[in-house]
């Protein structure tokens, strides 16, 4: 009989890591295909590494000491997203505050963090249960062994929980299937080099690459503006909706008001799905831990949705999630262009240099993580994480305001539906983490549904 250590050995896939350098087209390659499939064996231990790609010095931040100096006490001078973040997600964002930067980005800052502040919590989580309760009804009309797309099953229910948050209960679920198919489609047109930015070539590069990812941003542009108007002029202003209570907090032309509510809900909607959709995939590997989780929501639950209320009796559950954004961070790498001259660990970043933090080697740096590839949420129980060495939301004045929120829907979302319902990996599906703008599990996640109530 296997022991319970053999039980509870799960290594879930990463991509290859590299023994040897590779050249530049291989790595541009590589990079094209997936952000995390350039970073050989030696980057994961290193403390801090740097390149030249052509024109531009590239430095890696890989402890928490040069994590805290780079994003917080150098904050100001890496203030900017690097330029490939900024050409990506301009046609989508506008002048958002992911990346706005300067008084911009200061003003977006204070007008969005009250809305979806950690206080906000006990009156946004309602919308939540709800949802949560919805897809469990769905699932449980699905017949045993029913094949879903967990990933896109965890998309529309995601991009249900933010768009009735930001638009209040009345949106169809038309509205948002259509943001969200129009944002996988822009993904899958994001070059990933933004070559023209790194190797400084002409500007019409940089609008050739954005006019290809213009058709989708439009179609999410068309449905807010619209979802925005009826928001505020149709809909009855005692139901509540983020986008009402950003107007009333700050003053903002309406386009502005569009590209805060874009940025709201890619934040608030494909994250929490790729989370959600590879927590899935983890607990379908690692059954010790699919049990667990599973008794911890009937013993708090009984069978109902989970509420906000729950969500302190739910640590177990709390974990899977704090681990599965470990091992897949949902942006694993978080990249600044410095502003002027500055210096790291005393060593030299030039103006213009590319300063990266990547959560996807930080959280499996063998030097801060015991068995930094295996899932364990065990040791999110067993104490804190190192402070700078988890960064899933990023870290400093940068950090992501809409922490909590995610955190809560994801628990309130698994634990709802894990009580009921496993998931097990469709036989002979392979499954490759890609990341262009976010890390997910390949284009889809096929798995079959198993009721655990009959």
């Amino acid at each position: 009989m296997p022991s319970d250590h053999a039980l509870r050995e799960f290594i879930p896939p990463y991509p290859p890591r590299h023994t040897r350098a590779a050249t530049l087209i291989e790595n541009i390659r590589r990079f094209r295909q997936s952000m995390i499939d350039v970073w050989m064996v030696g980057h994961f231990s290193s403390e801090m590494f740097r390149s030249r790609i052509l024109r531009r010095d590239v430095i890696v931040c890989n402890s928490p000491e040069t994590v805290r100096e780079a994003f917080v006490d150098r904050a100001d001078v890496l203030e900017r997203k690097s330029p490939q973040q900024r050409w990506a997600l301009e046609p989508l964002l506008g002048d958002g505050l992911f990346i706005s930067e300067g008084a911009t980005w200061r003003a977006r800052r204070r007008a969005v963090a009250p809305v979806t502040h950690a206080s906000r919590m006990r009156e946004l989580a309602p919308v939540m249960t709800e949802v949560a309760a919805e897809w469990h009804a769905a699932w449980a009309a699905q017949p045993e062994g029913a094949s879903l797309d967990v990933l896109e099953e965890m998309a529309r229910m995601t991009a249900e929980v933010i768009c009735r948050t930001l638009f209040g209960r009345q949106l169809g679920r038309e509205s948002a299937e259509t943001v969200v198919h129009a944002f996988t489609a822009y993904q899958a047109r994001v070059g990933q080099t933004a070559l023209a930015a790194m190797l400084g070539l002409p500007d019409w590069l940089k609008r050739l690459e954005a006019f290809r990812m213009r058709p989708e941003a439009r179609r999410i542009h068309q449905v807010l503006d619209r979802l925005i108007a009826d928001v505020l002029h149709k809909q009855d202003p005692k139901e509540a909706s983020l986008v009402r209570a950003l107007s009333a907090l700050q003053a903002m032309e309406p386009w502005a008001l569009r590209n805060e509510a874009a940025t709201l809900f890619m934040a608030g909607h494909e994250t929490t799905a790729n989370t959600l959709a590879w927590a899935w995939f983890l607990l379908s590997g690692a059954p010790w831990a699919a049990e667990r989780l599973r008794a911890e929501a009937r013993s708090v639950l009984g069978g109902r949705p989970a509420a906000f209320e729950d969500v302190e009796a739910l640590p177990y559950t709390r974990a899977v999630i704090e681990e599965t954004l470990r091992l897949y961070p949902p942006v694993p790498v978080l990249a600044r262009e410095a502003m002027a001259d500055t210096t790291i660990r005393g060593e030299p970043v030039a103006k213009g240099s590319l300063v990266l933090v990547v959560p996807w080697l930080l959280h499996r740096n063998p030097r801060l993580w015991d068995r930094p590839d295996h899932f364990l949420p065990e040791r999110f129980l067993e104490g804190s994480p190192p402070r700078y060495g988890y960064v899933p939301f990023s870290i400093g004045p940068r950090v992501c305001t809409g922490q909590q929120f995610g955190l809560t829907e994801a628990v309130i979302c698994l634990a709802t539906l894990a009580q009921s319902f496993a998931l097990t990996l469709e036989p002979g599906h392979i499954v490759r983490p890609v990341s262009r703008l976010t890390l997910r599990p390949g284009e889809r996640l096929p798995m079959r549904l198993c009721h655990l109530d009959r």
